[in-house]
């Protein structure tokens, strides 16, 4: 099954946890397809704080939603992030955008990413890796939902 994963850090070594969380990620059995580039972008939700290094992982995979977040969180917890407040600061930011065409609708798990649609420093780089995705609910691609966000405050930084 092909995942789309989105990385962000903005404490820290930023670019570190980027790569140390994708190097983990493939050492827990999920094959890493494609990395975006690492883009800087302004923080999301909350302004007050540094600004994000964001990327997208395009992987493949045996396990289901729910074993894939698992996994997603204990990188998360391995790599020290520390729960602050909603949209905060974060050490590490793994986020399972969408598994193939599967939707999902539960307490702690919503498939596709219910804001991915939204969020330019989301669909920038998933744009590299996977653009012909198409949104299950939305019936659109990642080219298309890309093209409709404003992208002019992310800045390619370096590859992943």
């Amino acid at each position: 099954m092909l995942a789309g994963i989105a990385l962000g850090s903005n404490i820290g070594d930023r670019l570190g946890s980027l790569r140390q969380a994708s190097q983990m990620i493939k050492c827990m059995g999920t094959a890493i397809i494609a990395a975006s580039d690492v883009f800087e972008t302004p923080p999301w939700g909350v302004r007050d704080q540094p600004w994000f290094l964001n990327a997208c992982l395009l992987a493949e995979t045996l396990d289901s939603p729910r074993e894939l977040l698992s996994k997603l969180q204990e990188v998360e917890n391995r790599l020290g992030r520390v729960s602050r407040f909603r949209w905060g600061p974060r050490e590490i930011d793994l986020d399972l955008l969408f598994m193939d065409g599967l939707t999902v609708d539960e307490k702690d798990l919503v498939l596709p990413h219910p804001e991915m649609h939204n969020r330019s420093f989301v669909l920038v780089p998933l744009n590299q890796v996977a653009p012909g995705w198409v949104h299950p609910l939305l019936h659109r691609s990642v080219s298309e939902m890309a093209r409709q966000v404003p992208g002019e405050d992310l800045l390619r930084i370096t590859a992943l």
